[in-house]
């Protein structure tokens, strides 16, 4: 399936599901009595999404929120997260950017994942404006795959961690990347370049969707999906779900080390081989300006675009 939030006209959000341009309502479906978040939804479990399916074979249209709905009408699948970790788990995107920094590749990289925490207040869903940083000249995309934890869980092992996954969905980890350059001279990590925005979208896409292009098990899991990216139409990132030297399942064992991850909470893969300017260069992507339109775009988990615009300073 494809689970969204859809917009209620209320300035908030409900779960719901998309089905060839038409949107039910998740409550509905599941005779609910009250209307649910995402969060909410998944909190039922995995026999709530057995129970959709099912109902989604046997209803009409009539119990459509919107037919003919366009992406404009959904907002980010999560739109505040609990958390929001993001690995860096591509070599080829490793090598290219440290390579062009005249820096050679760290050995301790192949040790174990790492990743920096996000800020889950700063989502933004598909269609929607991304506002400029007003401090920066050097705006970049980052083209990522990302997942959604779908059950509580604490020290879970890489073989079992598929089982806690909710679902897949497109993400775009905007940097300012002058500014997280100066930052990092501190060791701390990237903080106010990477703060002002993080993109999800457009749906939540459920792992029984594209397990006939899922390659190895347990903590092997990957999946043959294209990936490719756009600038104003223009393509300029081309890779594979499949390339990634760290598995999702190796990424959750990481992160729930001694830690509880809860549901909601939002995984990034890291930027994919040709995935950023920073990586490919700006003599050939130049840094981003307002007006900018950004596709990122997975095989079966669909397209996140998104305009840049100016954000008046306040």
């Amino acid at each position: 399936m494809k689970l969204v939030t859809y917009r209620n006209g209320q300035g908030a959000g409900w779960a719901g599901v998309w089905q060839e341009g038409t949107i039910y309502d998740a409550a509905t479906l599941l005779r609910h009595p009250t209307p649910l978040s995402m969060i909410d939804l998944l909190r039922l479990g995995s026999e709530s999404q057995v129970i959709l399916q099912d109902a989604l074979k046997h209803t009409s249209t009539d119990l459509a929120v919107k037919q003919q709905a366009t992406l404009n009408d959904l907002l980010a699948p999560v739109p505040t997260p609990p958390s929001v970790r993001d690995f860096y788990a591509f070599e080829q995107h490793v090598k290219a950017a440290r390579a062009r920094r005249n820096v050679g590749m760290i050995p301790e990289w192949y040790q174990f994942p790492v990743f920096y925490f996000s800020n889950p207040s700063a989502i933004q869903g598909p269609e929607a404006d991304v506002p400029y940083p007003i401090d920066s000249r050097e705006l970049d995309f980052e083209l990522e795959v990302a997942l959604v934890i779908g059950r509580e869980g604490r020290n879970i092992p890489a073989a079992e961690a598929s089982n806690y996954i909710a679902g897949y969905l497109v993400m775009n980890d905007w940097s300012a990347r002058d500014l997280q350059r100066d930052e990092m001279k501190m060791n701390l990590g990237p903080a106010k370049g990477k703060d002002f925005a993080t993109s999800l979208g457009p749906w939540l896409v459920t792992p029984d969707e594209i397990s006939d292009r899922r390659l190895g098990n347990g903590a092997d899991e990957r999946y043959d999906l294209a990936i490719s990216g756009r600038v104003n139409g223009r393509q300029v990132s081309s890779a594979n779900f499949k390339d990634l030297y760290f598995t999702f399942p190796q990424m959750i064992e990481r992160a729930s080390r001694h830690v509880t991850l809860r549901v909601g909470d939002v995984i990034g893969s890291g930027t994919v081989g040709t995935g950023c300017i920073l990586e490919l260069g700006p003599e050939n992507v130049p840094w981003l300006q307002p007006g900018d339109v950004v596709e990122m775009e997975i095989e079966r988990l669909g397209v996140l675009r998104n305009t840049i615009v100016l954000e008046a300073e306040r």
